[in-house]
């Protein structure tokens, strides 16, 4: 019998964040605190520290992991061997990567909420020192909470950083005084999705590949009209082909290509490593390359493309 899904709820960011002062006032707060088993996996010591005996309840079991290399399967199931819990809080160091706590997590163990937190005032300035590690922190937040910011700080450079890495995330401002705000900045599309050709320029590709990546239903039927990247897979056969750009998210070392199927009305050419613009119209279907729904572009017009300068494919 499959063992049943513990929730898992993430506190990722830096230190000063205000990630151990949330945590407190979540497990003081009857309404999220109702008596659970809770396993609160703290992977960081910052100033401040939880103060069990002030929760509600007595069902809280607290384990301290000091360095990265001990966050493994192995020491999870010693964990786990020692208590019996209903659900997980994570306090995640901020300067681990992300991937090491995927790779170690229990296979019964499910995200159930991950938010980030970073103090407001060094926000840009973590983001240009330490760029890989914020886009890390960023892409799976379902929630950034910004903390002790002051009155003058500069919301729109904080909602360009984090939109050119999550558009789904939602920002939300924590005053001293303790009155919050939520961002409402306009965020809209750098392109026309009520055109008749919805045209990706190629400043944009990044930016759409990764809403289209995340709404795939809003595309369903539009035309579209992009430059990109041709690699052949003889599997696909020779009417179709896979079409996109190498994207650079934060740094050299995170350069992936992000391409997407497109099927022409009849045989072609082209070779891997062309340049190819098409005009197509965005379907969903399920296709072998994904192994589930995906999106594929079914090619009307097509013609060379012209290599785009800078060839990577960024969010700025």
């Amino acid at each position: 019998m499959a063992q049943k899904q513990l929730p898992v709820y993430l506190f990722t960011g830096f230190l000063s964040g205000g990630k151990t002062h949330m945590i407190q006032e979540s497990m003081e707060d009857q309404r999220f605190n109702t008596g659970e088993k809770t396993l609160i996996l703290l992977c960081e010591q910052g100033e401040d520290e939880l103060d069990p005996t002030r929760f509600y309840g007595q069902n809280v079991y607290l384990e301290l992991i000091e360095e990265e290399s001990e966050l493994t399967r192995e020491r999870l199931k010693q964990i786990e061997s020692r208590h019996k819990y209903d659900r997980v809080i994570i306090e995640y160091n901020g300067m681990w990567q992300m991937s090491t706590l995927f790779e170690a997590m229990p296979t019964h163990w499910a995200i159930y909420q991950e938010m980030m937190f970073a103090e407001a005032e060094t926000f840009i300035s973590y983001n240009n020192n330490m760029r890989q590690l914020m886009v890390d922190k960023l892409t799976g937040a379902e929630m950034v909470i910004l903390t002790r910011t002051p009155d003058d700080i500069d919301k729109d450079a904080i909602h360009k950083i984090i939109r050119g890495i999550s558009r789904r995330a939602a920002i939300t401002y924590d005053y001293p005084d303790g009155h919050v705000e939520y961002d409402d900045i306009e965020d809209p599309l750098p392109y026309d999705l009520s055109a008749p050709i919805v045209e990706i320029d190629d400043r944009d590709y990044a930016i759409w590949y990764r809403d289209m990546a995340e709404e795939l239903d809003k595309y369903a039927g539009k035309t579209m009209k992009l430059t990109g990247l041709v690699a052949r897979d003889k599997s696909l056969g020779k009417d179709s082909l896979v079409l996109g750009r190498h994207v650079m998210t934060c740094c050299a070392d995170d350069i992936a290509f992000h391409g997407l199927v497109c099927k022409f009305p009849e045989n072609v050419d082209f070779k891997t490593r062309d340049w190819l613009t098409v005009t197509a119209t965005f379907k969903i279907e399920n296709h072998k390359l994904y192994n589930r729904l995906g999106p594929v572009l079914y090619v009307t017009a097509w013609q060379e493309g012209q290599r785009p300068d800078p060839e990577i494919a960024t969010f700025y």
